[in-house]
Order: C-alpha cells, then sequence, then structure tokens
C-alpha cells in the first residue's frame, strides 16, 4: 500500500463510513464504534497483505471492506494466497469472496458446476479463469465457450453481416473477459488452431467434447431442451460451467428456462455443485450491489401487491 497510502487510507475510510487520517506513521480512525472497528481490521489485514508484497489497489481496498463487514471472522490473505490463474499483465485472479472461494473449490470435485446469481459477482469470469488455468496445465486440451443467441431488444436479423458478425455481439464478453486471461498474440494462435472456440449454443448440436472445459453463459436464456442437449454434449475428460442470472430471463414470457429447470432437476446428481451467488458478491463497482438491491426489493414489493 506504501505507494498509495493515502489514496487507499481515504478509501478505507468512504467505504467503512469512517475518518482515516495520517500523522507520520501513526493512523487514527474516528467514527461510529462498529465502523471504527470494521476499518481497522481492514487496515491491519491489507497492511499485512502489502507487507508480503501484495500490490493494494482502491477496488480491492472496497471488496475488503465489503467482505470483512459481510464476514468479520474472514482474513483477506485466505483470499489472495488462493490464486486461480496469473493473467496478461501478471495480473493474479483469484477470489474475492467466499462464494467466491466455495465456486473455485467446487470444480475440483465436480464434473459440472452451475454458478447461479446476479451480474458482476464472477460467476463466468471465474470459470474462465479454471478453464484457462486448467488448459496451461495440460489438464483438458480444449476450451469451449458458448452461450444462448437471444434477443434482448433488438433482432438478429436486424443486425448487419453474416451468421458469424450476427451472433458476435451475445460472444463479446467472452472474449474480453479471455483478454484479461492470456495475452492477445497468444490468444489468436490458441483460437486459430481451434484449441479456444466460441460458439452460439445452436452449434453445440450433435458434438461430444471430450477433454475439453465447456462453459455455457447466459443459461438462463436457454430452453429446457437447449439446456439437456448441452449438457448432455460431455464426453470423456470434460468438465462444464454453467452460469446464469435467473432474474434476468430474456425469453418469452410464456417460454419456460432450461436452467430454472435443470437447477430444480439435477439438485442432488452426484458430481454436480450448485453453487448461489447473492449481491454481497458482486465485485464490479460498488454502485452495482446498490442497484442488484434495489431491484430485488422492487420484486418483493411487487410480489406482495400482486398477493394482496
Amino acid at each position: 500500500m506504501s505507494g498509495e497510502l493515502g489514496k487507499n487510507l481515504a478509501t478505507v475510510g468512504k467505504a467503512a463510513g469512517v475518518r482515516v487520517t495520517q500523522r507520520g506513521a501513526q493512523v487514527r480512525v474516528a467514527g461510529e464504534e462498529a465502523a471504527v472497528q470494521l476499518a481497522v481490521r481492514v487496515l491491519e489485514q491489507l497492511y499485512g497483505l502489502a507487507a508480503s508484497g501484495v500490490a493494494i489497489t482502491g477496488p480491492d481496498v472496497e471488496q475488503a471492506v465489503r467482505l470483512l463487514e459481510a464476514a468479520p471472522g474472514s482474513r483477506l490473505e485466505d483470499f489472495h494466497g488462493d490464486v486461480v490463474l496469473v493473467g496478461a499483465r501478471k495480473r493474479a485472479i483469484y477470489p474475492r469472496t467466499p462464494t467466491q472461494k466455495t465456486y473455485i473449490h467446487a470444480f475440483t470435485d465436480h464434473d459440472i458446476v452451475f454458478g447461479l446469481g446476479p451480474a458482476g459477482t464472477g460467476k463466468t469470469y471465474l470459470a474462465m479463469a479454471v478453464a484457462v488455468a486448467a488448459l496451461l496445465a495440460d489438464k483438458v486440451k480444449r476450451i469451449v465457450l458458448c452461450r444462448p443467441a437471444v434477443e434482448a431488444g433488438e433482432k438478429l436479423g436486424f443486425l448487419p453481416g453474416d451468421l458469424e458478425e450476427k451472433v458476435n455481439p451475445y460472444l463479446r464478453p467472452l472474449h474480453d473477459a479471455l483478454r484479461d486471461m492470456v495475452d492477445e498474440e497468444r490468444g489468436a494462435r490458441l483460437f486459430q488452431k481451434g484449441v479456444i472456440e466460441v460458439a452460439p449454443l445452436a452449434f453445440m448440436r450433435g458434438r461430444t467434447l471430450s477433454d475439453s472445459f465447456i462453459i455455457l453463459d447466459e443459461a438462463q436464456n436457454t430452453t429446457p431442451e437447449q439446456m439437456k442437449m448441452f449438457l448432455t454434449r460431455l464426453g470423456n475428460g470434460s468438465r462444464a460451467a454453467v452460469t446464469g442470472d435467473m432474474s434476468q430471463v430474456d425469453l418469452p414470457r410464456q417460454q419456460r428456462s432450461g436452467l430454472v429447470e435443470a437447477v430444480g432437476v439435477l439438485a442432488d446428481v452426484p458430481r454436480i455443485a450448485m453453487v448461489h451467488f447473492t449481491d454481497r458478491d458482486v465485485v464490479r463497482h460498488p454502485v452495482v450491489s446498490d442497484i442488484v438491491r434495489a431491484y430485488d426489493r422492487g420484486r418483493a414489493g411487487e410480489g406482495r401487491g400482486q398477493r394482496s
């Protein structure tokens, strides 16, 4: 923290709701008792990480405050030490919440892992990090990334270009995440050789994928038939991640979500894990957590109004 000590102290103060000042080597924290205790825990643990050589950024500080507020007994070093992958630009990718930690460890003991919850919780990003780590360690020979091409306000037919160009906007988030994990030149080679493949879900029909790590993103927009088709593509030596937010279904109103059905049908199947994320696991801008909570409260209010 030494390089940006003043900035990070201010960030701790703002996130914890206290006033943090520094005079020489002394740091003073003032505010309500519970908030002061939280800020002190955060500062002590951040200083410990910095002393061990971990670079601390502003977002790291904000996440540390949220983590230690939600789980006071947690230790930041347990998360920073659980590195999934050191990606492009030497950036370490590691779990930032207890649920994220449970999620990445679920891939060790399960063939299929469902990551369920709101946007910004790292469901797809961490699954891709696990997949890339497995590829680099020669545990799988290929990564296949797919998602359903479901329109959310704009029809595919009105988008310019051929089929590949039409579906590319739906797959762009997967490309963006990969860019964080593999440098551009190496990533291009892996795509050219077919080691990493990005494709619409419809292209999976009829295939059997062996020795592969397969990720289905935005799975809430699959139909039950598509979900069953995807899950039965797994061949020997393959693992799969299925990620989605069951509150963000873009299917026609009368169409049941394949993800919703699968969560109920497969809950007790061995070697399948269901990991549920909440707004506490959001690791994007702090306002995203507030947005998720606000929408959840709104839906709950609508539900009460409909029942009354």
